[in-house]
């Protein structure tokens, strides 16, 4: 391994709780093309069991720390080049661990344009400043008088030549830049204050026309509603140390830097100069570094929120193969229908006009009942967008009416956020030519109820709106951190092989759209897939796909009873010496942990595959094609609260996470417009994270705490407290979460923290700040 290498492995190993050489293993297999989801599940013993997440994180930092080494060499060779390196200059660029302090150190030797100080040095004024520095009792004045020229014609032209030469001297100190970098960490306010006459049309942010808080410590959601603040130009932003206390302090350490002992003609003249640099340079060097951090920053933990939110959803619970009639509710347009079944295959479309101008409610009832009779349909999707209360009434008063004693199906009511763009995308064009863009919304809304995963991967991930700020954030990071959500999440819950699309192969690791294209062409051309093995007959897919895709693909009903399981391919060996030690058919142990019981995974290691991997093997024959994704079920809305001016604080109501940000929860109680539960009324406790409680899709009990009908903004708690000053819940006492739903995992035992307590005031400036307009797509 080289120098190099060895210090990337190292750093990263820091970075992500490792030990250097699983950093090593798992580098050589990403460079030889290996998947994140592959080598997390199939090369456990390599990288002595690095996850997916700690393994994303490597992937990111390799990047990086390749790119910084790349830079170091660089700055090397440019500084060798002019002939200027020294053991000590050399020493320390190969101390320095990030890009900043890299290019901080190579600043002096940066090539530049015509500077202010390399005219002064032209104008011969640098032997001025070397006389004030050597000479401090000396009167500057006076010391500038012997520098007079053509070029520099008077003693205050000299001086600030003199003082031009000092400054850039001190912007490239590459130590001084650090130190102030500190500092400003430390210290640094985000001051923002509206423009002028911008009052009104920025209203939204308000809370922001006066604002100061500390740099180091602001949450992202605030610093990203300043920042797009002030893109619209509402409000003007400074970072900068407080003027009275910390600036001073900021001018110090430059002076510190320069030297300034006493109060000589010299040292005052030198004092003066470092608040100017401070004044006319620094300040704003300082200003520009940190807010690339703090937007890097904000940015950041948006994109974390927003991978999080999409992951909790591209993994919630399946309803499962049921025939489905799906509903995308509207009311001038109609509401419209279509019936897939347990395989997603549309078996029939209709447009109904239940609500004005038509009214025919009754013509309405009677072609969903009928629908529902001819298909055996199990399950009713209905979208949540507009209209999606009174459809829901719809179908509640159609099943009333159906013959006594046939099977009533459960009406759901489903996100439709994406629908709309994948009805209207070319791989709905492709997937339903003949089918109205408007009905292909309906398909969407019942397939993603059968299998939320396998419906969402056809959308981009920024569609499905579960973002926090998502447009404002980096879109080339943004889309590489979701494109890493959805591989993790497909391949956690594997693929069928002869039912998936081309857009859910497509994120299969190993394959991408060309082959996922290639696998559908050849199911096609020849029917469904007899075995794994047979993938090696379809074009272009070679051995390497087939090593990095075969264990993500499931076969039901394959002449190998193991391609049914994750157990990959090439230790189905290992499988089958375990099946032989039960003396029993493969196909009767699988499924049977009663068979597997008394035998020792250390009896099955061999020199290719070791214990982790053997545990999964037995793991996998206990529960074969075990689904991680939880168990289906879904939030009852209340009867008579459709509408946001039908609620009234203390109402107590079932709805369903649909979003979680980094200052609280939106949840969907049915009356078209999400509520929000603020972090500090998500529990009995203190809450950091909103994620310890909640995640998207989650169904939950809360209380209503506050109401802005105008505004359209809705307040509600979790907590059973009622330190938030609302009137007692009717019924029963509502729990944290319903008991359904898997809880988060309990607190470590220790101290228990006070409670957090939110006003309704409080909760309001929170709902105030909390999405600035947010939409289903931000």
């Amino acid at each position: 391994m080289t120098q190099t290498a060895d210090r990337i492995a190292r750093t990263i190993a820091t970075d992500i709780s490792a030990r250097p050489d699983q950093v090593t293993a798992a580098v050589s297999l990403l460079d030889g093309g290996a998947t994140v989801p592959f080598v997390a599940r199939y090369r456990k013993e390599a990288t002595g069991g690095l996850d997916d997440t700690q393994l994303r994180t490597l992937a990111d930092r390799l990047v990086y720390l390749r790119e910084l080494e790349a830079r170091r060499e660089s700055i090397l060779g440019s500084i060798k080049d002019q002939g200027k390196l020294t053991d000590a200059l050399a020493r320390a660029i190969a101390g320095a661990e990030t890009k900043a302090t890299l290019e901080d150190i190579y600043l002096p030797f940066k090539p530049k344009r015509r500077t202010k100080a390399m005219i002064a040095r032209e104008n011969g004024l640098e032997p001025l400043l070397r006389a004030i520095l050597d000479n401090r009792p000396a009167d500057p004045e006076t010391l500038g008088a012997a520098y007079i020229t053509e070029a520099v014609p008077t003693t205050k032209d000299a001086l600030n030549g003199a003082r031009d030469i000092l400054t850039e001297e001190l912007s490239e100190n590459a130590d001084l830049l650090g130190r102030l970098r500190s500092f400003m960490h430390e210290t640094a306010l985000i001051t923002a204050r509206v423009h002028p006459g911008k009052e009104a049309v920025g209203a939204k942010f308000s809370d922001y026309f006066d604002h100061r808080e500390k740099w180091s410590t602001i949450p992202s959601h605030r610093a990203l509603a300043i920042l797009r603040a002030a893109k619209e130009e509402i409000v003007t932003v400074d970072i900068a140390p407080d003027p009275e206390t910390d600036a001073p302090r900021a001018v110090g350490i430059i002076a510190a830097s320069i030297g300034i002992p006493g109060s000589a003609p010299g040292d005052a003249w030198l004092r003066a100069a470092a608040d100017w640099t401070w004044r006319v340079k620094l300040s704003l060097t300082m200003y520009v570094d940190l807010m690339g951090d703090l937007r890097k920053r904000a940015h950041d933990e948006a994109i974390a929120v927003f991978a999080r939110n999409l992951r909790d959803l591209l993994l919630a619970a399946p309803a499962g193969p049921r025939a489905t009639l799906g509903l995308d509710p509207g009311i001038r347009t109609g509401v419209k229908a279509a019936v897939v079944d347990a395989t997603g295959k549309v078996l029939e479309t209709a447009t109904l006009y239940p609500f004005q101008p038509r009214m025919d409610a009754a013509g309405a009832q009677s072609a969903i009942a009928a629908m529902i009779r001819r298909h055996g349909i199990e399950l009713i999707a209905i979208g949540n967008g507009t209209a999606s209360r009174e459809t829901e009434r719809l179908v509640a008063e159609t099943l009333k009416h159906l013959p006594q004693g046939s099977a009533r199906p459960a009406s759901v009511i489903v996100s439709e956020a994406g629908a709309s763009v994948y009805s209207a995308s070319e791989l709905a064009a492709q997937e339903f030519p003949d089918l109205d863009v408007s009905l292909r919304g309906a398909v969407s809304i019942a397939r993603r109820l059968q299998d939320p995963l396998a419906e969402l991967v056809k959308i981009t991930p920024q569609s499905i709106g579960v973002g926090q700020y998502q447009h404002d954030v980096d879109q080339r990071r943004l889309t590489q951190a979701l494109d890493a959500v959805v591989e993790d999440a497909v391949n956690a819950v594997g693929v069928d092989l002869n039912m998936a699309s081309a857009p859910l192969l497509a994120r299969v690791a190993g394959l991408g759209p060309s082959l996922a294209q290639a696998i559908v062409t050849h199911r096609d051309a020849h029917g469904r897939f007899p075995a794994r093995k047979a993938l090696l007959k379809v074009a272009g897919l070679g051995p390497k796909a087939f090593e990095q895709c075969a264990g993500f693909l499931r076969l039901r009903d394959s002449t190998e009873p193991l391609d049914a399981t994750s157990v990959h391919p090439e230790a189905y060996d290992v499988a089958r010496r375990i099946v032989k030690a039960c003396g029993r058919d493969i196909r009767a142990i699988m499924g049977a942990p009663e068979a597997l019981r008394g035998l020792r995974a250390e009896a099955f290691v061999d020199d290719r595959f070791g214990l982790p991997t053997v545990r999964d093997i037995l793991s996998e024959l206990e529960k074969p094609g075990r689904d991680p994704r939880p168990d289906f079920v879904t939030a009852r809305f209340a009867d008579g609260v459709d509408d946001i001016k039908d609620l009234r604080p203390g109402m107590s109501l079932e709805g369903t996470v649909t979003n979680v940000a980094a200052f609280g929860a939106f949840v969907d109680i049915g009356v078209h417009q999400d509520g929000l539960v603020h972090v500090s009324q998500l529990a009995d406790r203190f809450v950091k994270d909103p994620h310890e409680v909640v995640k998207a899709g989650d169904v939950v009990r809360v209380r209503v705490v506050e109401v802005d009908v105008p505004r359209k903004r809705i307040g509600l708690t979790m907590r059973k407290d009622n330190a938030d000053g609302a009137a007692p819940a009717q019924g029963r006492k509502a729990p944290e979460k319903t008991s359904e739903q898997p809880r988060s995992p309990k607190p470590q035992r220790g101290p228990k923290p006070a409670p957090q307590a939110a006003s309704q005031g409080a909760l309001g400036d929170a709902l105030r700040n909390a999405m600035l307009g947010k939409s289903k797509s931000d």
